[in-house]
């Protein structure tokens, strides 16, 4: 893939007068992983509402692949090519995580029908691969409400992956894990990024340097400074508004 998967174009967004977005202009190439930083009320909800549709712009424009979403649902955004992961997993506790994939790769099935028919081969290796990409494979067979976590979230992005999204959005991914159930989602990620373009919204630092080739920090709807982490650690507009209160 080449050139811009996303652009934001002056995008503010506007609540009773607040402005949870102001003016923000933002891309990212087309099999990037980008991580998105920011103190609390940063907008960085908003930017991912804003992208997937669930909320319109005020002003400005989102291009996603050079087309603009203006006037698209989220199911027509989310067919385009757009998988978002949501802060809590949404998977089905009651199912195996092998189900949970079959399921997901099957969506034009009902679900009594994935769930009861004879998978054809090629569809079983899918979903093997994705249990192996995810780490799952020796807990395929249990109930997905007795993971844990952080598996849970392994198999929500595993279950993201299955519908084959051009550019994945994760929000938080590692809030509450274990510091070796966060190194796991990283490694996952950065195994990911090698065939998928990520935008990856993320408060825990020592995570965001795991996984970040490129930070983009967010400030009261703007961006405030993109860069390394390096170079946005040593910013002292960073430090300031950001790094400065988790000291």
């Amino acid at each position: 893939m080449n050139g811009k998967i996303l652009e934001t174009e002056n995008v503010t967004v506007s609540f009773d007068g607040f402005k949870a977005l102001r003016n923000l202009n933002f891309n990212m190439d087309a099999g990037e992983l980008r991580v998105v930083i920011g103190p609390n009320g940063a907008g960085k909800t908003t930017f991912l509402d804003v992208i997937t549709g669930k909320v319109q712009p005020t002003e400005g424009r989102v291009l996603f692949k050079g087309r603009n979403t203006k006037r698209l649902s989220e199911h027509q955004i989310a067919r385009l090519g757009i998988g978002r992961k949501f802060q809590t997993p949404r998977i089905y506790l009651n199912l195996t995580p092998w189900e949970n994939l079959e399921i997901t790769c099957n969506r034009n099935k009902n679900v009594l029908a994935t769930l009861f028919g004879n998978s054809p081969s090629e569809e079983r290796r899918t979903v093997a691969g994705l249990l192996e990409t995810i780490g799952l494979s020796a807990k395929a067979d249990i109930k997905a409400g007795l993971l844990s976590h952080g598996e849970k979230q392994r198999l929500e992005i595993g279950m993201l992956v299955a519908q084959s999204p051009d550019l994945l959005l994760v929000d938080e991914p590692v809030a509450g894990l274990t510091d070796e159930e966060t190194y796991n989602i990283g490694e996952l990620l950065l195994a990911l990024a090698q065939s998928h373009s990520i935008l990856v919204i993320e408060h825990d630092m020592e995570f965001v340097r795991q996984i970040a080739r490129k930070v983009t920090v967010l400030h009261e709807g703007s961006v405030l400074c993109e860069g390394t982490i390096e170079e946005v650690q040593n910013d002292p507009r960073v430090i300031e508004v950001y790094l400065g209160s988790h000291e």
